[in-house]
Protein backbone atom coordinates (compact mmCIF):
# COMPACT_ATOMS: atom_id res chain seq x y z
CA UNK A 1 0.00 0.00 0.00
CA UNK A 2 2.64 2.53 1.05
CA UNK A 3 5.58 3.77 -0.98
CA UNK A 4 8.09 3.01 1.77
CA UNK A 5 9.53 -0.03 3.55
CA UNK A 6 9.88 -0.63 7.29
CA UNK A 7 13.68 -0.92 7.02
CA UNK A 8 13.86 2.61 5.56
CA UNK A 9 13.73 4.13 9.07
CA UNK A 10 16.64 6.57 9.39
CA UNK A 11 17.44 8.67 12.43
CA UNK A 12 18.12 12.37 12.14
CA UNK A 13 17.51 14.34 8.98
CA UNK A 14 15.88 17.73 8.71
CA UNK A 15 16.40 19.79 11.88
CA UNK A 16 13.55 22.20 12.51
CA UNK A 17 14.33 22.79 16.19
CA UNK A 18 15.75 26.23 15.45
CA UNK A 19 12.34 27.46 14.35
CA UNK A 20 10.37 29.20 17.08
CA UNK A 21 6.71 30.18 16.53
CA UNK A 22 6.24 33.95 16.59
CA UNK A 23 2.70 34.51 15.41
CA UNK A 24 2.14 37.29 17.95
CA UNK A 25 4.68 39.47 16.14
CA UNK A 26 3.30 38.91 12.66
CA UNK A 27 -0.42 39.05 13.28
CA UNK A 28 -0.40 41.15 16.44
CA UNK A 29 -2.48 38.55 18.25
CA UNK A 30 -2.91 38.44 22.05
CA UNK A 31 -1.73 35.43 23.98
CA UNK A 32 -4.20 32.56 23.95
CA UNK A 33 -6.28 32.73 27.16
CA UNK A 34 -7.96 29.36 27.10
CA UNK A 35 -9.97 28.63 30.24
CA UNK A 36 -12.55 26.13 29.06
CA UNK A 37 -11.39 22.71 30.21
CA UNK A 38 -13.40 20.50 27.86
CA UNK A 39 -15.60 17.56 28.72
CA UNK A 40 -14.67 14.56 30.84
CA UNK A 41 -15.28 12.35 27.82
CA UNK A 42 -12.67 14.26 25.83
CA UNK A 43 -10.09 13.98 28.62
CA UNK A 44 -10.78 10.28 28.99
CA UNK A 45 -10.48 9.78 25.25
CA UNK A 46 -7.08 11.49 25.22
CA UNK A 47 -5.85 9.41 28.14
CA UNK A 48 -6.96 6.28 26.35
CA UNK A 49 -5.28 7.42 23.16
CA UNK A 50 -2.00 7.98 24.99
CA UNK A 51 -2.04 4.38 26.15
CA UNK A 52 -2.65 3.00 22.67
CA UNK A 53 0.45 1.73 20.92
CA UNK A 54 0.85 3.25 17.49
CA UNK A 55 0.94 0.60 14.71
CA UNK A 56 4.40 -0.01 13.26
CA UNK A 57 3.22 0.84 9.77
CA UNK A 58 2.04 4.26 10.98
CA UNK A 59 5.35 4.91 12.75
CA UNK A 60 7.30 3.96 9.63
CA UNK A 61 5.00 6.12 7.54
CA UNK A 62 5.65 9.17 9.74
CA UNK A 63 9.41 8.69 9.68
CA UNK A 64 9.34 8.28 5.90
CA UNK A 65 7.05 11.29 5.51
CA UNK A 66 9.36 13.43 7.66
CA UNK A 67 12.39 12.43 5.62
CA UNK A 68 10.72 13.22 2.28
CA UNK A 69 9.76 16.69 3.54
CA UNK A 70 13.33 17.25 4.74
CA UNK A 71 14.75 16.13 1.40
CA UNK A 72 12.20 18.27 -0.52
CA UNK A 73 11.18 15.28 -2.63
CA UNK A 74 7.98 16.85 -3.96
CA UNK A 75 6.81 13.94 -6.12
CA UNK A 76 7.10 11.46 -3.25
CA UNK A 77 5.53 13.93 -0.78
CA UNK A 78 2.57 14.13 -3.16
CA UNK A 79 2.22 10.33 -3.23
CA UNK A 80 2.42 10.10 0.54
CA UNK A 81 0.03 13.03 1.01
CA UNK A 82 -2.62 12.01 -1.52
CA UNK A 83 -2.46 8.22 -1.22
CA UNK A 84 -0.74 6.81 1.84
CA UNK A 85 -2.14 9.27 4.40
CA UNK A 86 -5.70 8.73 3.17
CA UNK A 87 -5.31 4.94 3.11
CA UNK A 88 -3.91 4.86 6.63
CA UNK A 89 -6.67 7.18 7.79
CA UNK A 90 -9.28 4.84 6.33
CA UNK A 91 -7.60 1.78 7.84
CA UNK A 92 -6.67 2.93 11.35
CA UNK A 93 -8.37 6.27 12.02
CA UNK A 94 -11.70 6.11 10.25
CA UNK A 95 -13.61 6.87 13.44
CA UNK A 96 -10.76 8.26 15.55
CA UNK A 97 -8.34 11.16 15.36
CA UNK A 98 -4.73 10.62 14.42
CA UNK A 99 -2.23 10.50 17.34
CA UNK A 100 -1.58 13.87 18.92
CA UNK A 101 1.62 15.70 18.09
CA UNK A 102 3.23 14.84 21.45
CA UNK A 103 3.28 11.16 20.41
CA UNK A 104 4.57 12.00 16.94
CA UNK A 105 7.40 14.04 18.42
CA UNK A 106 8.71 10.91 20.15
CA UNK A 107 9.06 9.29 16.72
CA UNK A 108 10.34 12.04 14.40
CA UNK A 109 12.09 14.21 16.97
CA UNK A 110 11.79 17.98 17.45
CA UNK A 111 11.34 18.76 13.77
CA UNK A 112 9.32 21.96 14.18
CA UNK A 113 8.23 22.42 10.57
CA UNK A 114 7.17 18.81 10.05
CA UNK A 115 5.24 18.85 13.32
CA UNK A 116 3.37 21.97 12.15
CA UNK A 117 2.54 20.25 8.86
CA UNK A 118 1.45 17.13 10.72
CA UNK A 119 -0.84 19.18 12.98
CA UNK A 120 -2.36 20.77 9.90
CA UNK A 121 -3.26 17.27 8.66
CA UNK A 122 -4.30 16.18 12.17
CA UNK A 123 -6.84 18.97 12.59
CA UNK A 124 -8.04 18.70 9.01
CA UNK A 125 -8.74 15.00 9.59
CA UNK A 126 -10.82 15.91 12.65
CA UNK A 127 -12.85 18.47 10.69
CA UNK A 128 -13.36 16.03 7.81
CA UNK A 129 -14.49 13.18 10.11
CA UNK A 130 -16.46 15.28 12.60
CA UNK A 131 -19.63 13.30 11.87
CA UNK A 132 -17.84 10.16 13.09
CA UNK A 133 -15.93 11.84 15.94
CA UNK A 134 -18.42 12.69 18.66
CA UNK A 135 -17.99 16.18 20.07
CA UNK A 136 -15.19 17.13 17.68
CA UNK A 137 -13.80 19.52 16.84
CA UNK A 138 -13.90 20.88 20.38
CA UNK A 139 -13.44 24.56 21.13
CA UNK A 140 -9.82 24.05 22.21
CA UNK A 141 -9.12 22.11 18.99
CA UNK A 142 -10.52 25.02 16.96
CA UNK A 143 -8.23 27.38 18.85
CA UNK A 144 -5.20 25.09 18.54
CA UNK A 145 -5.74 24.71 14.81
CA UNK A 146 -5.86 28.49 14.41
CA UNK A 147 -2.56 28.93 16.27
CA UNK A 148 -1.00 26.16 14.24
CA UNK A 149 -1.92 28.06 11.06
CA UNK A 150 -0.36 31.17 12.63
CA UNK A 151 2.84 29.18 13.21
CA UNK A 152 2.85 27.89 9.64
CA UNK A 153 2.19 31.23 7.96
CA UNK A 154 4.65 33.09 10.18
CA UNK A 155 7.33 30.57 9.35
CA UNK A 156 6.69 31.27 5.66
CA UNK A 157 6.11 35.03 5.84
CA UNK A 158 8.49 36.20 8.57
CA UNK A 159 11.62 34.83 6.94
CA UNK A 160 14.01 37.37 5.41
CA UNK A 161 14.88 34.85 2.72
CA UNK A 162 12.67 32.17 1.08
CA UNK A 163 12.28 29.19 3.41
CA UNK A 164 13.67 25.80 2.47
CA UNK A 165 10.31 24.09 2.15
CA UNK A 166 8.70 22.54 -0.91
CA UNK A 167 5.23 21.03 -1.00
CA UNK A 168 3.06 19.73 -3.86
CA UNK A 169 0.59 22.18 -5.36
CA UNK A 170 -2.38 20.10 -4.19
CA UNK A 171 -1.29 20.39 -0.55
CA UNK A 172 -0.64 24.14 -0.88
CA UNK A 173 -4.15 24.63 -2.27
CA UNK A 174 -5.62 22.44 0.48
CA UNK A 175 -3.88 24.55 3.13
CA UNK A 176 -5.51 27.76 1.88
CA UNK A 177 -8.84 26.03 1.22
CA UNK A 178 -8.92 24.42 4.69
CA UNK A 179 -7.81 27.66 6.39
CA UNK A 180 -10.85 29.48 5.01
CA UNK A 181 -13.14 26.50 5.66
CA UNK A 182 -12.13 26.36 9.32
CA UNK A 183 -12.67 30.11 9.65
CA UNK A 184 -16.10 29.68 8.09
CA UNK A 185 -16.84 26.76 10.43
CA UNK A 186 -15.73 28.77 13.47
CA UNK A 187 -17.96 31.72 12.52
CA UNK A 188 -20.92 29.35 12.21
CA UNK A 189 -20.05 27.66 15.51
CA UNK A 190 -19.57 30.97 17.32
CA UNK A 191 -23.05 32.16 16.36
CA UNK A 192 -24.79 29.03 17.68
CA UNK A 193 -25.48 30.33 21.18
CA UNK A 194 -28.41 28.08 22.04
CA UNK A 195 -27.44 25.51 24.72
CA UNK A 196 -23.80 26.63 24.59
CA UNK A 197 -22.10 26.16 28.02
CA UNK A 198 -21.24 29.29 29.98
CA UNK A 199 -17.56 28.27 30.00
CA UNK A 200 -17.46 28.35 26.20
CA UNK A 201 -19.20 31.72 26.11
CA UNK A 202 -16.58 33.07 28.50
CA UNK A 203 -13.75 31.62 26.39
CA UNK A 204 -15.13 33.10 23.16
CA UNK A 205 -15.64 36.46 24.82
CA UNK A 206 -12.09 36.43 26.22
CA UNK A 207 -10.46 35.62 22.85
CA UNK A 208 -12.03 37.93 20.24
CA UNK A 209 -8.88 37.89 18.07
CA UNK A 210 -8.87 34.11 17.51
CA UNK A 211 -10.19 33.42 14.01
CA UNK A 212 -10.73 37.15 13.59
CA UNK A 213 -11.69 38.17 10.05
CA UNK A 214 -8.92 40.79 9.93
CA UNK A 215 -6.31 38.16 10.81
CA UNK A 216 -7.57 35.84 8.08
CA UNK A 217 -7.58 38.64 5.51
CA UNK A 218 -4.13 39.69 6.68
CA UNK A 219 -2.73 36.21 6.03
CA UNK A 220 -4.15 36.04 2.50
CA UNK A 221 -3.08 39.57 1.54
CA UNK A 222 0.40 38.98 3.02
CA UNK A 223 0.88 35.86 0.91
CA UNK A 224 -0.23 37.74 -2.21
CA UNK A 225 2.15 40.62 -1.51
CA UNK A 226 5.07 38.38 -0.53
CA UNK A 227 4.84 36.53 -3.83
CA UNK A 228 4.16 39.72 -5.82
CA UNK A 229 1.39 37.76 -7.50
CA UNK A 230 -0.55 40.76 -8.79
CA UNK A 231 2.64 42.14 -10.35
CA UNK A 232 3.28 38.79 -12.03
CA UNK A 233 -0.26 38.62 -13.37
CA UNK A 234 -0.02 42.19 -14.71
CA UNK A 235 3.18 41.22 -16.51
CA UNK A 236 1.40 38.23 -18.08
CA UNK A 237 -1.42 40.53 -19.21
CA UNK A 238 1.13 42.69 -20.98
CA UNK A 239 2.81 39.61 -22.52
CA UNK A 240 5.94 40.27 -20.46
CA UNK A 241 8.07 37.86 -18.45
CA UNK A 242 6.56 37.57 -14.94
CA UNK A 243 9.88 36.33 -13.53
CA UNK A 244 11.30 39.83 -13.98
CA UNK A 245 8.92 41.22 -11.34
CA UNK A 246 8.55 38.12 -9.13
CA UNK A 247 11.42 38.97 -6.78
CA UNK A 248 13.32 36.49 -4.65
CA UNK A 249 10.18 35.06 -3.06
CA UNK A 250 7.90 35.02 -6.11
CA UNK A 251 10.40 32.86 -7.99
CA UNK A 252 9.95 30.03 -5.52
CA UNK A 253 7.07 27.61 -6.25
CA UNK A 254 5.98 27.64 -2.58
CA UNK A 255 5.41 31.39 -2.50
CA UNK A 256 4.17 31.67 -6.07
CA UNK A 257 1.46 29.05 -5.68
CA UNK A 258 0.44 30.19 -2.18
CA UNK A 259 0.15 33.73 -3.54
CA UNK A 260 -2.12 32.66 -6.39
CA UNK A 261 -4.21 30.36 -4.20
CA UNK A 262 -4.60 33.23 -1.72
CA UNK A 263 -6.17 35.33 -4.47
CA UNK A 264 -8.74 32.57 -4.96
CA UNK A 265 -9.11 32.45 -1.19
CA UNK A 266 -9.87 36.18 -1.11
CA UNK A 267 -12.43 35.68 -3.88
CA UNK A 268 -14.12 33.01 -1.79
CA UNK A 269 -13.94 34.93 1.49
CA UNK A 270 -15.38 38.16 0.06
CA UNK A 271 -18.18 36.15 -1.55
CA UNK A 272 -18.99 34.52 1.80
CA UNK A 273 -19.13 37.99 3.33
CA UNK A 274 -21.45 39.24 0.58
CA UNK A 275 -18.96 41.71 -0.92
CA UNK A 276 -19.25 40.58 -4.53
CA UNK A 277 -17.66 43.62 -6.15
CA UNK A 278 -14.52 43.18 -4.05
CA UNK A 279 -14.57 39.44 -4.80
CA UNK A 280 -14.45 40.08 -8.56
CA UNK A 281 -11.94 42.91 -8.10
CA UNK A 282 -9.58 40.46 -6.38
CA UNK A 283 -9.13 38.56 -9.66
CA UNK A 284 -8.94 41.68 -11.82
CA UNK A 285 -5.57 40.59 -13.27
CA UNK A 286 -6.54 36.94 -13.83
CA UNK A 287 -7.47 36.20 -17.44
CA UNK A 288 -10.25 33.66 -17.07
CA UNK A 289 -10.29 32.86 -20.79
CA UNK A 290 -6.68 31.67 -20.69
CA UNK A 291 -5.02 28.80 -18.87
CA UNK A 292 -4.18 30.02 -15.37
CA UNK A 293 -2.24 28.67 -12.40
CA UNK A 294 -5.50 27.30 -10.97
CA UNK A 295 -5.48 24.67 -13.73
CA UNK A 296 -2.66 22.79 -11.97
CA UNK A 297 -5.14 21.88 -9.19
CA UNK A 298 -8.61 20.96 -10.51
CA UNK A 299 -10.25 21.71 -7.16
CA UNK A 300 -8.90 25.26 -7.26
CA UNK A 301 -10.16 25.78 -10.80
CA UNK A 302 -13.67 24.55 -9.98
CA UNK A 303 -13.78 26.70 -6.82
CA UNK A 304 -12.63 29.76 -8.76
CA UNK A 305 -15.33 29.45 -11.39
CA UNK A 306 -18.01 28.66 -8.80
CA UNK A 307 -17.41 31.84 -6.80
CA UNK A 308 -16.80 34.03 -9.85
CA UNK A 309 -20.06 32.82 -11.40
CA UNK A 310 -21.95 33.27 -8.15
CA UNK A 311 -20.61 36.81 -7.70
CA UNK A 312 -21.66 37.69 -11.26
CA UNK A 313 -25.14 36.30 -10.54
CA UNK A 314 -25.56 38.42 -7.42
CA UNK A 315 -24.30 41.49 -9.29
CA UNK A 316 -26.89 40.92 -12.10
CA UNK A 317 -24.14 40.27 -14.65
CA UNK A 318 -26.12 37.32 -15.91
CA UNK A 319 -24.44 36.80 -19.26
CA UNK A 320 -21.00 36.59 -17.65
CA UNK A 321 -22.37 34.26 -14.96
CA UNK A 322 -23.84 31.92 -17.59
CA UNK A 323 -20.62 31.94 -19.59
CA UNK A 324 -18.57 31.22 -16.44
CA UNK A 325 -20.75 28.31 -15.34
CA UNK A 326 -20.91 26.82 -18.85
CA UNK A 327 -17.14 26.96 -19.31
CA UNK A 328 -16.31 25.11 -16.11
CA UNK A 329 -19.17 22.60 -16.40
CA UNK A 330 -18.02 21.74 -19.93
CA UNK A 331 -14.47 21.30 -18.59
CA UNK A 332 -15.71 18.97 -15.82
CA UNK A 333 -17.72 16.96 -18.36
CA UNK A 334 -14.74 16.46 -20.66
CA UNK A 335 -12.28 15.57 -17.87
CA UNK A 336 -14.60 13.59 -15.60
CA UNK A 337 -12.76 10.29 -15.91
CA UNK A 338 -9.37 11.92 -15.43
CA UNK A 339 -10.58 13.82 -12.36
CA UNK A 340 -12.00 10.65 -10.83
CA UNK A 341 -8.67 8.90 -11.15
CA UNK A 342 -6.29 11.69 -10.16
CA UNK A 343 -8.05 14.15 -7.88
CA UNK A 344 -8.41 13.45 -4.17
CA UNK A 345 -11.16 16.04 -4.00
CA UNK A 346 -13.41 14.63 -6.70
CA UNK A 347 -16.42 14.28 -4.37
CA UNK A 348 -16.15 17.93 -3.36
CA UNK A 349 -15.80 19.03 -6.98
CA UNK A 350 -18.77 16.86 -7.98
CA UNK A 351 -20.94 18.52 -5.34
CA UNK A 352 -19.79 21.97 -6.45
CA UNK A 353 -20.61 21.03 -10.05
CA UNK A 354 -24.15 20.06 -9.02
CA UNK A 355 -24.47 23.40 -7.23
CA UNK A 356 -23.32 25.21 -10.36
CA UNK A 357 -25.96 23.43 -12.42
CA UNK A 358 -28.49 24.83 -9.94
CA UNK A 359 -27.04 28.33 -10.19
CA UNK A 360 -26.97 28.06 -13.99
CA UNK A 361 -30.66 27.08 -13.98
CA UNK A 362 -31.45 30.07 -11.74
CA UNK A 363 -29.50 32.43 -13.99
CA UNK A 364 -31.20 31.11 -17.13
CA UNK A 365 -34.55 31.58 -15.39
CA UNK A 366 -33.70 35.25 -14.93
CA UNK A 367 -32.02 35.69 -18.30
CA UNK A 368 -33.01 33.04 -20.90
CA UNK A 369 -30.50 32.38 -23.66
CA UNK A 370 -29.02 29.52 -25.65
CA UNK A 371 -26.11 27.64 -24.08
CA UNK A 372 -23.83 24.77 -25.10
CA UNK A 373 -25.92 21.77 -26.09
CA UNK A 374 -24.06 19.22 -23.96
CA UNK A 375 -24.28 21.44 -20.87
CA UNK A 376 -27.96 22.07 -21.55
CA UNK A 377 -28.56 18.33 -21.90
CA UNK A 378 -26.96 17.67 -18.51
CA UNK A 379 -28.91 20.58 -17.03
CA UNK A 380 -32.23 19.11 -18.21
CA UNK A 381 -31.23 15.72 -16.86
CA UNK A 382 -30.31 17.05 -13.42
CA UNK A 383 -33.02 19.68 -12.98
CA UNK A 384 -35.98 18.06 -14.78
CA UNK A 385 -39.28 19.82 -14.11
CA UNK A 386 -37.59 22.37 -11.89
CA UNK A 387 -36.08 23.96 -14.98
CA UNK A 388 -39.54 24.68 -16.38
CA UNK A 389 -40.73 26.09 -13.06
CA UNK A 390 -37.77 28.48 -12.97
CA UNK A 391 -38.51 29.57 -16.54
CA UNK A 392 -42.08 30.37 -15.47
CA UNK A 393 -40.83 32.51 -12.58
CA UNK A 394 -41.88 30.18 -9.73
CA UNK A 395 -40.56 32.04 -6.67
CA UNK A 396 -40.66 28.98 -4.41
CA UNK A 397 -38.48 27.05 -6.86
CA UNK A 398 -36.06 29.98 -7.09
CA UNK A 399 -35.75 29.99 -3.30
CA UNK A 400 -35.23 26.22 -3.03
CA UNK A 401 -32.64 26.11 -5.80
CA UNK A 402 -30.76 29.14 -4.46
CA UNK A 403 -30.74 27.65 -0.94
CA UNK A 404 -29.16 24.44 -2.24
CA UNK A 405 -26.64 26.01 -4.59
CA UNK A 406 -25.43 29.09 -2.68
CA UNK A 407 -22.34 29.04 -0.41
CA UNK A 408 -22.61 29.08 3.38
CA UNK A 409 -22.48 32.78 4.14
CA UNK A 410 -20.95 34.01 7.36
CA UNK A 411 -20.91 37.00 9.64
CA UNK A 412 -17.45 38.54 10.21
CA UNK A 413 -18.33 39.83 13.68
CA UNK A 414 -19.05 37.84 16.86
CA UNK A 415 -22.62 37.77 18.18
CA UNK A 416 -23.83 39.67 21.23
CA UNK A 417 -22.99 37.25 24.02
CA UNK A 418 -25.13 39.24 26.46
CA UNK A 419 -28.23 38.93 24.27
CA UNK A 420 -30.75 36.10 24.02
CA UNK A 421 -29.18 32.64 23.68
CA UNK A 422 -30.47 31.85 20.21
CA UNK A 423 -28.74 30.49 17.11
CA UNK A 424 -27.76 33.31 14.76
CA UNK A 425 -25.65 31.32 12.28
CA UNK A 426 -28.33 31.46 9.55
CA UNK A 427 -28.79 35.23 9.61
CA UNK A 428 -26.19 35.97 6.87
CA UNK A 429 -27.81 33.35 4.60
CA UNK A 430 -31.30 34.73 5.27
CA UNK A 431 -30.09 38.23 4.44
CA UNK A 432 -28.57 37.16 1.10
CA UNK A 433 -31.65 35.07 0.30
CA UNK A 434 -33.88 38.08 0.96
CA UNK A 435 -31.81 40.24 -1.40
CA UNK A 436 -31.91 37.59 -4.10
CA UNK A 437 -35.65 36.94 -3.79
CA UNK A 438 -36.34 40.68 -3.91
CA UNK A 439 -34.56 40.75 -7.26
CA UNK A 440 -36.52 37.71 -8.46
CA UNK A 441 -39.78 39.35 -7.43
CA UNK A 442 -38.90 42.54 -9.29
CA UNK A 443 -38.11 40.60 -12.44
CA UNK A 444 -41.21 38.45 -12.38
CA UNK A 445 -43.24 40.76 -14.70
CA UNK A 446 -40.42 40.63 -17.24
CA UNK A 447 -41.24 37.03 -18.17
CA UNK A 448 -44.75 38.07 -19.24
CA UNK A 449 -43.47 41.02 -21.27
CA UNK A 450 -40.84 38.87 -22.97
CA UNK A 451 -43.42 36.26 -23.97
CA UNK A 452 -45.48 38.91 -25.79
CA UNK A 453 -42.54 40.76 -27.36
CA UNK A 454 -41.18 37.54 -28.90
CA UNK A 455 -44.40 37.23 -30.92
CA UNK A 456 -44.11 40.61 -32.68
CA UNK A 457 -41.69 42.83 -34.53
CA UNK A 458 -43.71 45.95 -33.70
CA UNK A 459 -46.31 46.30 -30.99
CA UNK A 460 -48.31 49.37 -29.91
CA UNK A 461 -48.09 50.15 -26.19
CA UNK A 462 -51.92 50.31 -25.84
CA UNK A 463 -52.23 46.82 -27.37
CA UNK A 464 -49.61 45.39 -25.00
CA UNK A 465 -51.41 47.06 -22.09
CA UNK A 466 -54.68 45.42 -23.17
CA UNK A 467 -53.01 42.01 -23.49
CA UNK A 468 -51.51 42.30 -20.03
CA UNK A 469 -54.68 43.87 -18.57
CA UNK A 470 -52.77 46.84 -17.21
CA UNK A 471 -52.72 50.59 -17.77
CA UNK A 472 -50.37 52.14 -20.32
CA UNK A 473 -48.41 53.86 -17.55
CA UNK A 474 -47.88 50.53 -15.77
CA UNK A 475 -46.72 48.90 -18.99
CA UNK A 476 -44.28 51.73 -19.74
CA UNK A 477 -42.92 51.42 -16.22
CA UNK A 478 -42.42 47.68 -16.64
CA UNK A 479 -40.75 48.17 -20.00
CA UNK A 480 -38.27 50.52 -18.32
CA UNK A 481 -37.78 47.90 -15.62
CA UNK A 482 -37.14 45.33 -18.37
CA UNK A 483 -34.37 47.49 -19.83
CA UNK A 484 -32.85 48.23 -16.43
CA UNK A 485 -32.93 44.77 -14.87
CA UNK A 486 -31.57 42.88 -17.84
CA UNK A 487 -28.82 45.32 -18.63
CA UNK A 488 -25.44 43.74 -18.10
CA UNK A 489 -23.25 45.68 -15.69
CA UNK A 490 -20.19 45.55 -17.92
CA UNK A 491 -16.97 47.42 -17.28
CA UNK A 492 -17.13 51.18 -17.60
CA UNK A 493 -14.68 51.06 -20.47
CA UNK A 494 -17.10 49.17 -22.68
CA UNK A 495 -18.57 51.12 -25.55
CA UNK A 496 -22.09 50.15 -24.52
CA UNK A 497 -23.75 47.76 -22.08
CA UNK A 498 -25.22 44.88 -24.08
CA UNK A 499 -28.55 43.46 -23.08
CA UNK A 500 -28.31 39.94 -21.75
CA UNK A 501 -31.58 38.63 -23.13
CA UNK A 502 -32.84 36.98 -26.29
CA UNK A 503 -35.12 39.99 -27.05
CA UNK A 504 -34.12 43.62 -27.55
CA UNK A 505 -36.48 46.53 -28.15
CA UNK A 506 -36.91 50.28 -28.04
CA UNK A 507 -39.99 52.47 -27.63
CA UNK A 508 -40.71 55.24 -30.14
CA UNK A 509 -43.75 57.17 -29.01
CA UNK A 510 -46.53 54.63 -28.61
CA UNK A 511 -44.84 51.96 -30.70
CA UNK A 512 -42.54 49.21 -29.42
CA UNK A 513 -39.96 48.05 -31.98
CA UNK A 514 -38.66 44.54 -31.24
CA UNK A 515 -35.42 43.04 -32.56
CA UNK A 516 -34.89 39.29 -32.22
CA UNK A 517 -31.36 38.89 -30.93
CA UNK A 518 -31.38 35.10 -30.74
CA UNK A 519 -28.04 33.68 -31.76
CA UNK A 520 -28.08 31.19 -34.62
CA UNK A 521 -27.03 27.70 -33.60
CA UNK A 522 -23.55 26.69 -34.69
CA UNK A 523 -23.99 23.10 -35.83
CA UNK A 524 -20.31 22.85 -36.69
CA UNK A 525 -19.41 23.07 -32.97
CA UNK A 526 -21.66 20.08 -32.28
CA UNK A 527 -19.87 17.91 -34.84
CA UNK A 528 -16.39 19.08 -33.79
CA UNK A 529 -17.14 18.28 -30.15
CA UNK A 530 -18.33 14.77 -30.98
CA UNK A 531 -15.35 14.18 -33.28
CA UNK A 532 -13.03 15.01 -30.37
CA UNK A 533 -15.02 12.74 -28.08
CA UNK A 534 -14.81 9.90 -30.61
CA UNK A 535 -11.05 10.42 -30.92
CA UNK A 536 -10.63 10.23 -27.14
CA UNK A 537 -12.66 7.01 -27.00
CA UNK A 538 -10.61 5.54 -29.85
CA UNK A 539 -7.34 6.37 -28.10
CA UNK A 540 -8.58 4.81 -24.85
CA UNK A 541 -9.69 1.67 -26.73
CA UNK A 542 -6.35 1.34 -28.55
CA UNK A 543 -4.43 1.86 -25.29
CA UNK A 544 -6.49 -0.82 -23.55
CA UNK A 545 -6.08 -3.19 -26.48
CA UNK A 546 -2.30 -2.76 -26.49
CA UNK A 547 -2.18 -3.57 -22.77
CA UNK A 548 -4.14 -6.77 -23.35
CA UNK A 549 -1.76 -7.87 -26.13
CA UNK A 550 1.25 -7.62 -23.82
CA UNK A 551 2.47 -11.06 -22.58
Amino acid sequence: MAMYQAEEFVEGGYDGSAYQPQFDAQFDQPTYQYVYGGSADTDEMRTTQARVTMPDIVQNFLVYFDRQVAEKNVSEIQNVYELSFNKLSERFYKNDPWPEVEHIEQIVGHDGVFLILYKELYFRHIYARQQHLSGMPTLDQRFESYYNYCDLFNYILSAEEPVELELPNQWLWDIIDEFIYQFQSFCQYRCKLKNKPEEEIHTLRSNPMVWNVHSVLNVLHSLVEKSKMNEQLRAQEADENPDEVAGDFGHRPLYKMLGYFSLVGLLRLHSLLGDYHEAIHTLRHVQMNRKTLSAVVPGCQVTTYYYVGFAYLMMRRYQEAIQTFCNILLYVQRTKQLLQMKSVQYETMSKQSDQMYGLLAVTLGLCPQRIDESVHSQLREKMGERLELLAKGDEKQFEETFSYACPKFLSPVPPNYDGPRVNLNKEPYQHQLKLFMTEVHHQKPIADIRSYLKLYTTLPVPKLAALMEKTEDEVRSELMCFKHKLKSCQAAAAERDPLTTDVDFYVDGDMIHIADTKVTRHYGDFFVRHIHKYQEMSEQYLAAASQLRKP
